[in-house]
């Protein structure tokens, strides 16, 4: 299958490259909409509209909820109202909704104004919520059933529905709407359950997401509880909609994608306008904290680099910054990942700055005893200070620097968390920078701490 699949694409780059679109088009037939759109993003800008043009409105809809944003950005403004609007009316109501997110107001109206009625008010509904919530990641696209109906009249029903995503649950409510529970499918085949009613085969839908709950709370929740799809209701009970895995897995991968923008001092941003100008304004900001940094960090260095007594030991400098810059690093790393998916809350909060005082505690003794004794036999006796004493001195001041790393590094994404802002921002260029300037304090504190008892 792997075979077939290269051998198709390569016979579709030399289509493409020789221009041969008559020829492109079967080929194109014989992949999955995901594989086209891989296509279409990977191949030249200026042919991109020519080779969705090729498709038939069914596969542009599915390929066009696979395309990245820029790209289907790009193809959309290419396109007439009418064509997106018929594009729009074979897509399931969530994606659509996403496509015309994409589009200004006026034309987004303008391409609902155009689609079937019962279409366009199921996406007008949608698009009424936060795009990251869990109303703008729900579908409309479900089934609800009466609980007094049967399961042989449940069935019939599901039959004669033409779905745009597949159904594994059925949804039981009352007469006003308001959710009872669920039935799976496979239970409703069963010939004891056919005479049933749907409210005796109805199990309690325990879990459920208000429409302004937070699409990364969804995630966790789908994820930890192992669900396939999840109801989404108002303040009332009244069923709105639903979450499907798909969307989920989405999710997931657009959350990673950001966090890890901002572990690097970036933002995900980038992946919309690859742009060099686009990149500088993304990563500019947090390169300025770090140089800020620098800059006291300098200032630090200049004040005690003239004094006689500890010019020597400017030399563990870069060790002293770079131990508790990385030590922050793995702590700040360790709490963002808990926070990510929900495994730490805030009545853990001293549990877990003391671990990770403890862990750097335990990192800065063996650390800070290799320095120790590298300090011993590169410095070696200064006349006024012995090699032993100086590297005690550099060894306790790593101690000190990574205890302290580990603690700060812990403690700032608690803290973030706490003002509800994305603590991915801490595991960045912040807590490093910040580490440099505190492990220098420390650093040179102790070494002036310890010079002043052994002087007295």
């Amino acid at each position: 299958m792997d075979n077939d699949r290269n051998r198709i694409q390569e016979q579709i780059q030399l289509c493409i490259s020789g221009a041969l679109w008559e020829n492109l088009s079967p080929l194109l037939d014989q992949l999955h909409p995901a594989d086209i759109a891989d296509v279409i993003e990977h191949a030249p800008d200026e042919v991109h509209n020519q080779i969705f043009d090729l498709l038939d409105d069914e596969t542009k809809a599915d390929v066009m909820a696979e395309l990245d944003d820029s790209t289907e950005a790009e193809l959309l403004e290419e396109l007439t109202s009418e064509e997106i609007s018929d594009i729009a009316e074979e897509m399931a109501p969530d994606d659509a909704a996403d496509m015309l997110s994409e589009l200004d107001e006026e034309r987004s109206e303008e391409v609902l104004e155009l689609m079937e009625e019962i279409d366009s008010d199921e996406v007008r509904e949608l698009l009424r919520y936060d795009e990251e919530s869990a109303g703008g990641r729900m579908t409309t696209d479900l089934v609800a059933l009466p609980s007094t109906q049967t399961g042989q009249e449940a069935l019939d029903h599901i039959g004669s529905l033409d779905l745009d995503e597949p159904v594994y649950f059925a949804y039981v409510v009352d007469p006003s709407e308001k959710l009872l529970g669920y039935v799976q499918i496979w239970q409703l085949l069963k010939a004891e359950n056919r005479q049933k009613t749907l409210g005796e085969l109805a199990e309690e839908s325990t879990f459920t997401a208000l429409p302004d709950t937070d699409q990364e709370e969804v995630a966790q929740m789908m994820s930890k509880y192992d669900l396939s799809s999840l109801p989404v209701v108002d303040d009332r009970g009244k069923l709105l909609g639903r979450i499907t895995i798909d969307d989920v897995v989405d999710v997931i991968q657009e959350e990673a994608s950001e966090d890890i923008f901002k572990l690097a001092g970036s933002d995900d941003a980038e992946l919309e306008d690859p742009s060099p100008l686009a990149s500088c304004k993304a990563r500019l900001p947090w390169l300025l904290v770090t140089l800020a940094a620098g800059f006291i960090s300098s200032l630090i260095l200049k004040r005690f680099i003239d004094n006689p007594q500890i010019v020597m030991l400017s030399a563990f400098v870069p060790i002293i910054m770079a131990m508790g810059g990385n030590t922050g690093i793995q702590s700040s790393i360790l709490i963002v990942r808990g926070l990510a998916l929900g495994t730490f809350d805030e009545r853990q909060l001293n549990r877990l700055l003391g671990h990770e005082l403890l862990t750097g505690m335990m990192m800065g003794v063996v650390c800070g005893g290799i320095i120790g004794i590298w300090a011993h036999f590169m410095v070696g006796d200064s006349g006024e200070f012995s090699a032993l004493y100086l590297a005690s001195t550099v060894g306790l001041a790593l101690f000190c620097a990574m205890m302290f790393a580990a603690a700060f590094g812990a403690f700032v994404p608690l803290l973030l968390n706490r003002f509800k802002v994305d603590p991915a921002v801490a595991a960045g260029p912040f807590v490093t920078a910040s580490n440099d300037v505190m492990a220098l304090l420390i650093y040179y504190a102790i070494t002036f701490l310890l010079i002043s008892l052994r002087v007295a």
